[in-house]
């Protein structure tokens, strides 16, 4: 498969499944990440579709790092911003006529498996190295404005994210604490296997006799 083919499949495939998982943790009803929960409380408060504030908030946050960094707004987040968007509204709406956890343990349940495939999802996309996403540019952006390393940046904007979403009554909870908490291992043991998976399929040319220009 050429390079620019596989990593529109990684790309469009990641939000496929990320936006599945997070759908999942929504219909939980125990607490969604920092930025999901946000749109969840603009949904409860202003209506539209949940999927309609991840477009909107993830927009302002390209005019945010496209000013802060003196540079035009990158043209390729403002799509994954509206492709995630789109993909919420549809997996909510697909999941939500059959699904309604209303005890603890399948609501449990309900959030784990959506954070696990939302991992995968994340992971897969990553792998296509294609597109922006504008949460982790503006870590980046907030950590070269500041001097602070990553973490600390992250930690900070996911804190300044659960405030708004609990002055909106966003979607609070144990969820919230656990996404935070385990999301990123997460992310990184499944980016290990995607990595694995897909030099498995795409093997090593040094080790296959063939030169780069045979492979793509």
């Amino acid at each position: 498969m050429k390079l620019v083919y596989r990593r529109v499949f990684y790309y469009t495939l990641g939000i496929l499944v990320m936006t599945l998982g997070i759908a999942l943790t929504i219909q939980s009803k125990l607490g969604t990440s920092p930025f999901d929960a946000l749109l969840v409380g603009l949904y409860r408060t202003f209506g539209l579709t949940i999927g309609s504030w991840e477009i909107v908030v993830g927009f302002s946050m390209i005019v945010f790092n496209a000013i802060a960094e003196k540079r035009r707004p990158e043209l390729l987040a403002v799509a994954t911003s509206l492709f995630t968007g789109v993909g919420i509204d549809f997996w909510v709406f697909a999941i939500r006529g059959w699904m309604h956890p209303d005890q603890f343990l399948p609501q449990f349940l309900c959030l784990t498996v959506g954070m696990m495939i939302a991992g995968i999802g994340i992971a897969v996309n990553l792998q296509a190295d294609f597109a922006p996403n504008p949460f982790d540019r503006m870590m980046l952006v907030v950590s070269s404005l500041t001097g602070w390393n990553v973490t600390v940046s992250r930690a900070l904007i996911s804190i300044f994210l659960v405030l708004l979403a609990a002055l909106f009554g966003g979607a609070i909870g144990l969820g919230t604490v656990l996404i935070t908490l385990f999301s990123g291992a997460i992310i990184h043991k499944c980016m290990g296997w995607i990595d694995k998976l897909d030099r498995h399929f795409v093997p090593d040319p040094r080790k296959t006799g063939q030169t780069i220009n045979d492979r793509y």
